[in-house]
């Protein structure tokens, strides 16, 4: 597994920045052919489950993720969600990072990404094809995140 790192400013506030980059449905949006459904109750934090669900027609395959670790932003401290990659075809983990930056925030993305079937010889591949779709990702996320 290679890991990536994807960092983004931005003018939203820290707790506008987390709910905009925790909303897991809204990244289906961001992701092409990607659905994403959220298979524990609400609210959401550790112990929350999704799906995502990449495909082309009926061939694809599943990415459940469960989130291990979830510490919204407060006063003085960073926000940290740490996902945990579950399946079997995708396996590692993402943590996701928002902090405090004067009137907006700044999100740190950092993923360990490996694809089962693929040699271990592609993982710098398999990294930045990470780094472009999850950055395209991150950026819908903060400039045509859902209403706030």
């Amino acid at each position: 597994m290679t890991p990536f790192r994807i960092t983004r400013a931005t003018h939203l506030p820290a707790d506008v920045c987390w709910r905009r980059v925790t909303d897991w449905p809204a990244h289906a949006a961001q992701v092409p052919l990607t659905s994403i459904t959220v298979t524990t109750p609400a609210p959401l934090g550790v112990g929350t489950a999704f799906v995502a669900r990449s495909a082309i027609g009926r061939r694809g395959f599943d990415d459940p993720m469960e989130v291990v670790r979830w510490e919204p932003p407060a006063p003085g401290r960073a926000g940290v969600c740490r996902l945990e990659k579950r399946g079997r075809v995708i396996l590692g983990w993402a943590e996701i990072e928002v902090l405090s930056a004067g009137r907006g925030s700044v999100v740190v993305w950092t993923e360990e990404l490996r694809i089962r079937p693929l040699p271990r010889l592609l993982d710098p591949l398999v990294a930045r094809v990470g780094r472009a779709v999850f950055g395209r990702a991150l950026d819908g996320l903060l400039t045509r995140g859902p209403a706030v």
